[in-house]
């Protein structure tokens, strides 16, 4: 581990230090937890990515029949029995 050097305000130190009393942890290991969570939210594609992404695939592929819309149970069935 790297050790660091932070400045809080007193009111995110009261804060963070009740909290590390009620869960029974150190201040270093409440504040290592909150980065963690920081860091795994930003690594998070962004929502319209998402959609860009999805939308990119519309009309990507063709099929041999023209019902799979109406039809997707059935060749779901007939895929999957045999």
């Amino acid at each position: 581990m790297i050790r660091t050097q932070i400045q809080l305000t007193d009111e995110q130190y009261a804060q963070l230090k009740a909290l590390a009393l009620h869960h029974q942890k150190s201040l270093a290991e409440v504040i290592r937890l909150a980065v963690d969570k920081l860091l795994v939210t930003q690594q998070q594609p962004d929502r319209a990515a998402l959609y860009r992404q999805a939308a990119a695939v519309i009309g990507k592929y063709t099929a041999q029949a023209d019902d799979i819309a109406v039809e997707h149970d059935r060749y779901l069935e007939d895929a999957f029995s045999s």
